[in-house]
């Protein structure tokens, strides 16, 4: 049970967008179209696996004065390995995420799951637990890129699905990230209270 709690914690209840909000800028930044949505969320989920296996193999060797710059050491040579692989095989999509890509290092989620979770815990529960975080974040970049995408530009994966007459031109802008993911911040909060009243 408490295998599962952990997996699936990171997907809805502690959802590292929707329900932490951490981890925004560049989530906001890249979901002008779903190719660049479930890029970046790969990239994520890469990095944040990688690096909870890493520091919960070596939690008890790792000096406690030292450890926040040997998790940043740890990520930056996991999200470098990222970005060699994209800019080798999809130079397109390594484009298209530009800075914040390598920015990955300093990203709130995985220097926040790195400190209070892999840290702490066995390989198996930070497997669990950077696979659900991963998840839950790549969802909601998806969710969010769909809706921008096919309202601001009128595509699905740059396949044309409404005409230019009807599109919205600020969902493909940055206001339009704002006001998608605030809707869905709402919906969430919504949902939670209600749950929250039938259990009560």
């Amino acid at each position: 049970m408490n295998k599962l709690k952990t997996f699936t914690s990171g997907i809805v209840r502690e959802n590292p967008l929707l329900v932490l909000s951490i981890g925004l800028c560049s989530s906001l930044a890249v979901t002008t179209n779903v190719f660049n949505g479930l890029g970046m969320g790969f990239a994520m989920t890469f990095v944040l696996l990688m690096s909870e296996i890493i520091i919960s193999l070596f939690r008890k060797v790792i000096p406690g004065a030292i450890r926040l710059p040997i998790f940043i050491i740890v990520i930056a040579a996991f999200t470098t390995i990222v970005q060699l692989v994209l800019a080798a095989y999809v130079p397109s999509l390594s484009d298209s995420l530009g800075v914040f890509l390598p920015l990955i290092v300093v990203n709130c989620i995985i220097m926040g799951r790195v400190e209070s979770f892999s840290s702490k815990n066995s390989v198996g529960l930070s497997v669990l637990d950077a696979l659900g975080m991963g998840i839950g974040y790549t969802w909601v970049l998806c969710a969010i890129s769909i809706i921008r995408e096919l309202l601001g530009s009128g595509t699905f994966f740059g396949l044309e699905v409404i005409p230019e007459a009807y599109r919205l031109g600020l969902f493909a802008q940055a206001p339009g990230g704002f006001i998608v993911f605030g809707a869905m911040v709402a919906i969430t909060e919504a949902v939670s209270k209600k749950g929250g009243k039938k259990d009560e």
